[in-house]
């Protein structure tokens, strides 16, 4: 297989958005050519599992069982499976990070582990450690004459990844670098195969995981510039915004009110459920997404800033279907956040299936560009000011968009 016929997938779909704003690391040489000793080097940085091999070793088999599971749903719901392509992608990506962050924690070289793939005894030690792209190690795969079947070739990744498992089960301390070495480059073998047999690119595999890891844990997380920065200020968030939220009595009953420079804002709010939640104080997160994304359609309509100048962002970005899309996530965060506790015990992170989910909901709008960690910021701020919120009912709200930083205050 030549660098030409599987640097691109047939039907691959266009990179998404926020890959722009995602900043990688300087001492990956070459993105497009990626080394194998510049991802090594950097996935061992992003390492932050347990001390021990325990967890990488199951973290292996673990991704392992997760391409078999994307094969199997190809199998189950045919071309409907519309994930299939960008499920591989992933899964192939989480493999390699184990395979690699295994061999970091043994001092073993992912970049002689594959020149050692074509070498007999006579040049088995004929290896530089500096030597070779994704591209050459695929390039260099034996295809042989006829097609490889992937489920086959995914079910010997499999195996191999077991046989390591369980020799780790069966002989502790696991402490043989020689044994563990050879274990290594049997998954690496089949783990190449299975990539061909899948028409996968082990370079846009290795890219696509750094691009991952980097959007959702940052070395040096930088803030893409605003999106309204060039419009009149009339069309654009304001640097600051303070925002007074109360709830108060009326006719017996107990509503929301927002009021930012003396005008109330927006209706007035209830939990619109039987049972009592505090969803009346969930505008909290579209102040929130403003401040760490720069976008929210429900605030912009709320201080009356549509973009009247560009019909078509007026329409398309700040219409009622924006809206709509905003005020869903909004909503689906909270329920999630409800059932994890966040209402009542801060939180620290957010899980990556959630960040997941909103980054899909917001397919074709503008905070498609947005990276996972301003969600994950976004998330945890607004869930800060709701529990500060649900606890005395009624303070300031400081929303910094520029420095984006969002606090509460109470009042005396």
């Amino acid at each position: 297989m030549t660098k030409e016929s599987i640097a691109v997938t047939t039907g691959t779909p266009s990179p998404p958005a926020w890959r722009n704003h995602v900043h990688l690391p300087e001492d990956i040489r070459d993105i497009n050519a990626l080394m194998l000793a510049d991802y090594q080097r950097v996935a061992q940085r992003t390492d932050k599992l347990p001390a021990g091999i325990d967890y990488p070793i199951l973290g292996l088999f673990g991704e392992t069982g997760g391409l078999l599971a994307v094969l199997k749903k190809r199998a189950r719901e045919g071309d409907s499976f519309s994930k299939f392509h960008d499920g591989l992608l992933e899964e192939f990506g989480d493999v390699l990070w184990y395979l690699s962050t295994i061999a970091s924690r043994y001092q073993l070289n992912l970049a002689v582990l594959a020149q050692r793939l074509l070498k007999g005894l006579e040049n088995w030690d004929d290896v530089d450690e500096e030597l070779g792209t994704f591209f050459d190690v695929q390039s260099s795969s034996d295809g042989g004459d006829s097609p490889k079947d992937l489920n086959n070739e995914a079910a010997k990744l499999a195996g191999a990844v077991g046989e390591l498992l369980n020799d780790f089960r069966q002989n502790q301390p696991f402490n043989n670098r020689d044994r563990l070495s050879s274990h290594l480059l049997e998954i690496f073998r089949h783990f190449v195969s299975a990539a061909d047999a899948a028409n996968i690119c082990l370079n846009e595999v290795a890219a696509s995981n750094l691009y991952k890891i980097f959007n959702r844990w940052p070395e040096n997380a930088i803030y893409p510039p605003r999106i309204d920065n060039d419009l009149e200020v009339y069309e654009k968030f304001p640097p600051t915004l303070d925002i007074y939220i109360s709830e108060e009595k009326v006719n017996g009953r107990l509503f929301v009110f927002q009021r930012c420079n003396g005008i109330y804002i927006g209706d007035r709010l209830t939990d619109n459920k039987q049972s009592g939640d505090d969803y009346r104080f969930h505008d909290v997160f579209h102040l929130s997404f403003a401040v760490h994304l720069g976008w929210s359609p429900v605030l912009r309509a709320l201080l009356h800033l549509k973009r009247k100048s560009l019909p078509d962002v007026d329409e398309n970005q700040d219409g009622a279907r924006a809206i709509l899309i905003e005020e869903g996530i909004a909503t689906f965060i909270f329920e999630r956040g409800l059932r994890a506790g966040w209402d009542v015990k801060d939180v620290e992170k957010v899980d990556f299936d959630l960040l997941k989910y909103v980054t899909e909901f917001v397919r074709g709008y503008e905070a498609e560009r947005c990276c996972m960690w301003q969600w994950e910021l976004a998330i945890i701020d607004a869930f800060n000011i709701f529990r500060a919120l649900k606890r005395v009912r009624k303070g300031w709200i400081h929303a910094n968009l520029d420095e984006h930083t969002l606090s509460f205050r109470s009042e005396p």
